[in-house]
């Protein structure tokens, strides 16, 4: 009996001694695939990190270096991206980037501080809508959303938006992808703020500050479909913009602190331990 009782003991220890390491639980140091703190200088390529791996991810800068503030809340660092500049990855460089499946599952986690209150702001995902390559995208300050009890769009203005697609191309009988949650709650000019996105095969989900920010029409979106395969000539993983009428448009204004990508829907309980205690990989 003693020896369970030490063997218990020694368990529970190493587990939290697991958990204390880097502030996190194991759940989320398995499902990050990436992490973007935006410490390089302009010229640079940002490189991401994870718990798992050597893996890196380098985001390229298009249309000239973009600037690096000392500001934000992931290592006191953040990107300034303002019209005409975004970051990306080529497709055939995307990894584990590259979610797709019928099962698949997808978190986006994303620090940011918008300047502009510009209709359709892309934040980050795999979403080509020219080639219709669509995969997953968050969004910000799109001018509609969806009523998923009618399937009808209706305006909306400063909220954050999470889109799904299996097919890669428009909604059925639609002009667009229509099939998208989006939060109750507006985001805010000139505030940091982290905003979630999560997939689970079964509902879109998001959060703003560590809070679902629900709307029994908008958030959580249900969409069991799945995530689209892109295959080979997929599109990019981008940052600040994303493809749509055969350009770059959909421009994100602002700034973005840090940048997280998981191949696991994060539970409410992760979302909210992550804006308490932030995410560092050491």
């Amino acid at each position: 009996m003693i020896k369970i009782k030490a063997a218990l003991s020694f368990l529970i220890l190493y587990v939290l001694g697991t958990i204390s390491i880097h502030g996190q639980n194991p759940r989320i140091e398995k499902g990050l695939i990436a992490l973007w703190d935006f410490t390089e200088e302009p010229g640079q390529p940002r490189k991401s990190t994870n718990y798992k791996d050597n893996i890196s991810y380098s985001l390229i800068e298009v249309n000239g270096p973009i600037e690096r503030v000392e500001e934000g809340p992931v290592a006191n660092s953040s990107i300034k991206i303002e019209d005409g500049s975004w970051l990306y990855i080529p497709r055939d460089s995307l990894g584990e980037l590259n979610i797709f499946g019928d099962k698949a599952q997808v978190s986006v986690v994303a620090w940011i501080k918008k300047e502009s209150e510009k209709s359709w702001q892309a934040i980050a995902g795999v979403w080509d809508e020219t080639r219709e390559k669509r995969q997953y995208y968050l969004f910000s300050n799109a001018h509609l959303k969806t009523h998923q009890d009618e399937m009808v769009r209706y305006p909306a203005k400063s909220l954050i938006h999470g889109h799904i697609s299996a097919s890669g191309g428009k909604s059925p009988g639609e002009k667009a992808w229509i099939s998208y949650a989006s939060s109750n709650d507006p985001v805010e000019v000139g505030v940091w703020t982290m905003i979630v996105m999560t997939y689970d095969g079964k509902r879109i989900k998001l959060y703003i500050d560590g809070v679902l920010s629900k709307n029994e029409k908008t958030n959580p979106f249900i969409y069991e479909d799945g995530i689209f395969n892109g295959g080979l000539d997929g599109a990019d993983f981008t940052v600040g913009a994303n493809h749509v009428q055969g350009t770059m448009r959909n421009q994100f204004v602002g700034a973005i602190s840090g940048l997280a990508i998981f191949n696991k829907a994060l539970k409410a309980k992760d979302v909210k331990r992550i804006y308490e205690k932030g995410l560092k990989v050491d």
